[in-house]
């Protein structure tokens, strides 16, 4: 099969005005957005608000698009949500579900989430399934079978590599500056292969995301290891600079 292509996507989590997404887009496509520039597939998912805003301003440029959560329910009495299908009306190829923080924030189970999954999937968006474990888990030595128990719940047995994306995001490294040795991120997505493989039957061309605390002083290393097809980014997608470095830092 061929060579799964490195994605690096970044989640700009509740920030950003317009003004903000001008100069933030502008600056990233100067720098590696242009077509050819980076080997590596570019993505940005900005808030709802500047979804279609977003989506004008990536036009010609390299750079992908998508939602950072999805209703389960194409349409409906649901104040305040979006769907999978207005996601994609406004731009948008791709779309988060089941961060942890929609985890945390809005105690999102892992049924919930394979119901977004699949609702963005059959909107045509890639979904990028968020798993991981907390600190307390980590500390237990439990990351394994949480891993395998979120993919069993949250990701569709239909996934295929042109409908799924996992991204695994260790709850206690998001934000905090720490990350998991590079020996454990490698055992963690070995491990998520082999899950995958069990639930879909297709898990080789399924791409497969390191997030938390990625920046550009670590990226070149962690995207170096065995089956990390990318990163999901934070806090550094929300520079221009730190996001380019980062996608320049692909194999």
């Amino acid at each position: 099969m061929a060579a799964r292509r490195q994605l690096i996507a970044g989640n700009w989590k509740m920030n950003g005005l317009k003004a903000d997404a001008g100069k933030l887009v502008g600056d990233l496509i100067q720098d590696v957005g242009k077509p050819g520039v980076v080997g590596c597939e570019l993505l940005v998912c900005p808030p709802a608000t500047l979804v279609s805003t977003v989506a004008g301003l990536l036009s010609g440029s390299a750079v992908v698009l998508g939602g950072q959560d999805c209703h389960a329910k194409a349409s409906g009495a649901h104040t305040g949500d979006i769907s999978a299908a207005m996601l994609r009306d406004a731009g948008a190829t791709y779309a988060i579900v089941g961060h942890s923080e929609r985890r945390t924030d809005h105690g999102e189970s892992d049924g919930q989430v394979l119901a977004k999954a699949q609702a963005a999937q059959a909107a045509g968006l890639v979904a990028i399934v968020c798993i991981g474990e907390t600190e307390a888990q980590y500390v237990a030595g439990q990351t394994l079978d949480v891993l395998a128990r979120q993919i069993a719940g949250s990701v569709p047995a239909s996934a295929k590599a042109a409908t799924t994306v996992v991204a695994y995001e260790p709850v206690w490294a998001i934000g905090t500056g720490r990350t998991p040795t590079n020996d454990e991120i490698a055992a963690a997505h070995a491990h998520i292969r082999k899950e995958l493989a069990k639930l879909t039957g297709e898990a080789a061309g399924i791409r497969l995301l390191y997030g938390g605390s990625v920046k550009p002083s670590n990226a070149a290393e962690i995207l170096r290891l065995p089956d990390v097809d990318g990163a999901l980014v934070g806090g550094a997608s929300l520079n221009a600079a730190d996001f380019a470095a980062i996608a320049r830092a692909c194999p």
